[in-house]
């Protein structure tokens, strides 16, 4: 059985960027407060809460003083950094460069929007923590959607700014564009639809939008897809359901000790691949389980 790890496979620059930070400071203070995991994955929270990260909620957060916090890459709404400044708390901002350029958008989208009574639109998850901040923007007035069933929350007789959250499925993003578009002009009627606002943003990473085309081969490639995601992460989601379409043999694991043996033939190919917020270390750490387990079956010589 030969085991591979997609290359591709791995942290977005954003989280490694996020991740970097926090061992920097812990190497120099020994502790540093995080809020919110700091990324979508148990195993390495785990690794870094060793090493002195404290993940606390935006409740603590109000009761703290005088100390470090890390904000991670999926960003924060305005109220993080005025409560900040109230309480006398450093924080070490380690916001994804392309969400930082995302919540400018849609702060200018809001602020335009809001003139001519519009709707400003975000496709992702509820309560994600980078909708939290993109939302923010917006003084938390923005209609957040995840199906074509939540479309029914907008007045498509108003104006419509969309965008969308950076690590969701662009195939899901265009579903939702093309959507608005069919329900405005049957709402305005065909004459008008060419005079109804309606400003669409693909505003997907394209780093992870790539992810997709990518895992659309490697599942393709191998008789068997092991893939490797905390169970909070979007992408991870978003990713696995790509090899679950192509191969069936896919699995979704978030470490090794969830693996199967039933799941493989000696004469498999498998591939280990993850979302943008697996570590390395951890698909590394499933692909040897896997090889262990085939060398325990092989025949004694």
């Amino acid at each position: 059985m030969e085991v591979i790890i997609d290359e591709k496979a791995g942290y977005c620059f954003g989280v490694e960027y996020a991740i970097q930070m926090a061992e920097q400071e812990m190497e120099e203070d020994g502790k540093l407060y995080c809020l919110g995991d700091i990324v979508h994955n148990s195993m390495e929270v785990e690794r870094l809460n060793k090493k002195g990260l404290k993940i606390i909620d935006r409740e603590q957060l109000k009761n703290l003083r005088d100390c470090k916090v890390l904000i991670r890459a999926h960003g924060e709404p305005p109220e993080t950094y005025r409560t900040a400044i109230e309480n006398n708390i450093e924080l070490i901002d380690a916001s994804c460069p392309v969400v930082l350029k995302l919540q400018n958008r849609v702060k200018h989208a809001f602020d335009k929007v809001n003139n001519i009574n519009g709707q400003v639109v975000i496709y992702g998850k509820k309560g994600h923590a980078e909708v939290i901040g993109l939302n923010g923007q917006t003084n938390n007035s923005a209609i957040i959607v995840t199906t074509i069933e939540d479309l029914d929350q907008l007045d498509f007789n108003k104006p419509i700014t969309l965008f969308s959250q950076t690590t969701k499925s662009t195939k899901g993003f265009y579903e939702i564009k093309n959507e608005i578009e069919k329900r405005q002009k049957e709402a305005t009627g065909i004459a008008n639809a060419e005079t109804t606002y309606f400003d669409a943003n693909d505003s997907i990473c394209r780093q992870v939008s790539n992810r997709e085309p990518q895992m659309d081969k490697f599942s393709k490639q191998n008789n068997v897809i092991v893939f490797v995601s905390g169970r909070k992460s979007s992408n991870g989601k978003s990713l696995f359901n790509v090899c679950l379409r192509n191969n069936p043999r896919s699995y979704f694991v978030e470490n090794e000790q969830e693996v199967n043996p039933n799941w493989f033939k000696p004469e498999d190919t498998v591939g280990i691949s993850g979302a943008t917020s697996t570590p390395m270390w951890l698909m590394e750490k499933v692909a040897q389980h896997i090889r262990d387990l085939d060398h325990a079956y092989e025949p004694a010589q």
